[in-house]
């Protein structure tokens, strides 16, 4: 074993913790497999995509009342030092995971320690009303205790700046240099001033129902359609609070909750994995939506932050739709609504991340939209709303992991509106006698059919991290000249930042922050991403293919034959 990293843990073992903590570190120490305690311990918590995210449990590598409060003391004093001699607010919610309410008053009491304002959620709340609240109140930053999707073990704190987004550089750089200082924990203030915490709740609630409601661009469908049968999960998480709040305040009126699912819960009873992406999660849902013969099934994750849906395909079995899929019928509704409406006037963008599908590119082009592509994670989405402020205005956007953004006045994925809006163009589809996959196929029609999967590579620990950067060597040093019989074209690195032009011999450098990505593109039209997760142990390959579709009698074949690419190159690349 590393040296450092016991010695790593006996420092812990003689800090100013609880005894409880000292206990469970002294029981690792003495263990005969000492790979716990390795795992607790090989490395600190950073920022990713999405902030601080880990096992829940003692030591440097877990999400634990320490790691929260040295990340909390490390902001707390970064925000002091941005905001010299200013009023410094800061806005807290937290999720149904568990530790989540406890990790959140941590967070609070640190804060207020610090002598800054908190508004804090008492009851758990969604991701994205966190990120309307920092706003709303016009705070300087926030946090939000969640672990989004991931199993019950984790928990994760995800850190916004002052227009509501996740940090970027070089906020989020400077803040981990600030932890980085922490280097006693009695440097934390953990001495809570209640007088500096105000509790907020319905209020806020209300104006951001409000908000999402005006995004509603057919009224008249709804109107027609109010009696469309919705079935809604929120998987045991804080979809429950606001889902059916803004459905009904839009004019819904047969919504029909998933008992089993309804209540908070972070153990997740039902699922395997709370996340929407898995068929599993969603199995209760399609099975109270057979028995409604529902017109649509939406889930959301535990911080509502993401959304997946179920349609009834075109032979009248309900079809779960990939993160692609709905994202760029969110797209292609939006703008057909806008340019409907004579709202189009050339001002106006669409983001989405350069591993989401790139039909969105083509609706985009047709209806002269400006559109751009960033690195994963909705902070980059965020950026360029930020600096396209006052000048451009954002329509919609999102990525392919089921996160979707309509609006600007929430910065991060929202899956509130987000179920407001599928449900809305639902509507808008029955109101012309089709459904959204009905939709989905116009579209393929229309602009060719893109097909997407994606795999992840779990490797958890020390040990399957360095297996994910031995992965990363090779497919750089040694990439493929020809991918399931195609011919490599074009690679992007960034993180070297060069695209290489493999027909011309030629490079270029791209303009993108630094980022561990790879991208393979070959002749017959095929993209193929590989990319470490921020917050997960997994690396994750993106596979993207393409082709014509005359009509939607082809559907069926053109669909299984893009299936079977995608299966050649997975098979080549070796990667099952």
């Amino acid at each position: 074993m590393d040296k450092a990293i016991k010695e790593k843990a006996n420092k812990w073992l003689n800090s100013n913790i609880d005894q409880d903590a000292k206990d469970e570190i002294a029981r690792m120490l003495q263990s005969e497999d000492q790979s716990e305690l390795i795992d607790s311990f090989y490395k600190d918590l950073e920022f990713g995509t999405g902030g601080l995210r880990g096992i829940i449990g003692i030591g440097s590598s877990r999400i634990n009342k320490y790691t929260v409060g040295a990340a909390t003391q490390g902001l707390a004093n970064y925000l002091n030092a941005c905001y010299p001699d200013q009023a410094i607010s800061v806005a807290i919610a937290h999720d149904s995971r568990i530790k989540s309410d406890f990790f959140a008053e941590t967070t609070a009491s640190i804060f207020s320690a610090n002598g800054i304002k908190v508004y804090f959620f008492k009851e758990l709340r969604p991701t994205p009303e966190l990120s309307f609240a920092i706003r709303h109140f016009g705070c300087q930053s926030g946090v939000v205790l969640t672990a989004s999707h991931n199993p019950k073990e984790y928990n994760g704190y995800k850190a916004y700046w002052n227009d509501g987004a996740q940090m970027v550089p070089p906020h989020d750089v400077n803040v981990i240099s600030e932890v980085a200082k922490i280097t006693d924990f009695d440097m934390i203030k953990f001495s809570r001033d209640e007088s500096k915490i105000i509790y907020i709740g319905e209020e806020v609630d209300n104006a951001y129902l409000d908000k999402i409601s005006q995004l509603v661009l057919s009224p008249e469908a709804i109107s027609n359609q109010q009696d469309l049968k919705i079935v809604f999960s929120p998987i045991h998480g804080t979809g429950i609070t606001l889902v059916p709040k803004i459905l009904d305040k839009i004019g819904f009126k047969n919504v029909h909750i998933v008992k089993e699912q309804a209540e908070p819960d972070g153990t997740f009873p039902t699922v395997v994995y709370p996340n929407p992406e898995e068929s599993e999660a969603m199995s209760l849902a399609l099975k109270e939506a057979e028995k409604l013969d529902a017109d649509i099934v939406m889930a959301t994750d535990p911080d509502a932050d993401r959304v997946g849906i179920a349609v009834k395909n075109h032979h009248r079995k309900f079809q779960l739709l990939n993160g692609n899929q709905t994202g760029s019928l969110i797209v292609y509704y939006l703008i057909r609504r806008w340019k409907e409406s004579n709202k189009l006037d050339g001002d106006q963008f669409i983001v989405k991340t350069i591993v989401t599908t790139d039909i969105i590119h083509r609706i985009a082009e047709k209806y002269q939209v400006e559109y751009f592509d960033t690195l994963t994670g909705f902070k980059y989405i965020a950026e360029v709303i930020r600096k396209l402020e006052g000048e451009m205005q954002f329509i919609g956007g999102g990525e392919e992991s089921y996160g979707y953004m309509i609006g600007d006045f929430v910065r991060d994925k929202d899956a509130i509106a987000s179920c407001m809006v599928i449900a809305e163009m639902t509507a808008w589809a029955k109101d012309q006698g089709k459904s959204l996959m009905d939709i989905l196929i116009d579209m393929y029609v229309e602009f060719g059919f893109y097909k997407e999967k994606l795999i992840s590579i779990v490797k958890k620990g020390m040990s399957g991290a360095q297996e994910i950067e031995k992965m990363m060597v090779q497919l750089r040093e040694n990439p493929p000249s020809d991918i399931a019989g195609a011919k490599l074209v074009k690679t992007i690195d960034y993180q070297s930042l060069v695209e290489n032009d493999l027909l011309e011999g030629t490079e270029k450098i791209i303009d993108y922050p630094r980022s561990n990505v790879l991208q393979f593109f070959t002749a017959d039209g095929s993209k193929i991403s590989a990319r470490p997760s921020g917050t997960e142990p997994k690396i994750k390959f993106y596979f993207s293919v393409n082709d014509t579709l005359s009509s939607k009698d082809d559907f069926d074949k053109v669909d299984a034959m893009l299936d079977d690419r995608i299966e050649a190159i997975i098979q080549d690349l070796k990667l099952v």
